[in-house]
């Protein structure tokens, strides 16, 4: 019964990323390359739309070419484009993954990320 019990809870935490992979030909991207495009998120914005304004719109990554996101990651990668993180992260990357990421980015819609609110913090918080 105890065994029972745990692989159903097993298949319950699962049956979702099972879900995601199944439904990958309806979305056009699988679980792996969403995940790799979430991890782009703490500087390029969700789904590529940075925060920053002015004149850093390199950030902003929704909407941009699929072609021109896989040149610049595989210069990134080369090393023929300098950059302060970049290169670390695109030498991680097969050329699927690459292709599969611009083309992720590629079909997101560009629009402004919201900003949050400063929101003060409970005198009862835990330090």
């Amino acid at each position: 019964m105890k065994k029972a019990m745990i692989i159903a809870a097993i298949i319950g935490l699962f049956s979702p990323m099972i879900v995601c992979a199944a439904d990958a030909d309806v979305t056009a991207y699988n679980v792996h390359i969403r995940s790799l495009a979430a991890s782009c998120a703490a500087c390029h914005g969700t789904q590529g739309n940075a925060v920053s304004t002015g004149a850093d719109s390199t950030l902003v990554l929704a909407g941009t070419s699929k072609n021109d996101i896989i040149t610049k990651l595989q210069a990134f990668k080369s090393g023929e484009k300098s950059s302060t993180v970049m290169h670390h992260h695109a030498k991680g990357l097969s050329a699927d993954e690459i292709t599969a990421l611009a083309e992720y980015f590629s079909l997101q819609k560009s629009g402004s990320a919201p900003v949050l609110k400063s929101q003060k913090l409970r005198d009862d918080h835990a330090n």
